[in-house]
């Protein structure tokens, strides 16, 4: 039947929007959240950096295994994409760094 998603089709969809999430969203969500944090950690610059960026392995590690590991596919995007655009708006609200 043309046009009709069968069982196995959903599940495929799900399954490459849960891959797109960790990936894409992981990474977004990642990135945001140790640059945020080195902005606003009292400590050098250039240290603050390395930290985040050391860091920032194991967040997008975690949060990738978290992604599929959890069974709610609404949370899953929920908290991944809010914490890339929360902390993206953050960034944005500190303005450049002088």
């Amino acid at each position: 039947m043309k046009g009709k998603m069968t069982g196995s089709s959903i599940a495929n969809s799900r399954m490459a929007a849960r891959a797109l999430t960790a990936i894409v969203g992981g990474y977004a969500a990642a990135a945001g959240s140790v640059s945020l944090l080195a902005r606003i950690a009292p400590i050098d610059r250039a240290e603050a950096t390395i930290w985040a960026m050391t860091l920032s392995f194991l967040v997008y590690a975690g949060l990738l295994l978290w992604a599929f590991h959890e069974t709610r596919l609404a949370r899953v995007a929920a908290t991944i994409w809010g914490l890339a655009f929360g902390s993206a708006a953050c960034l944005w609200l500190l303005g450049p760094a002088l």
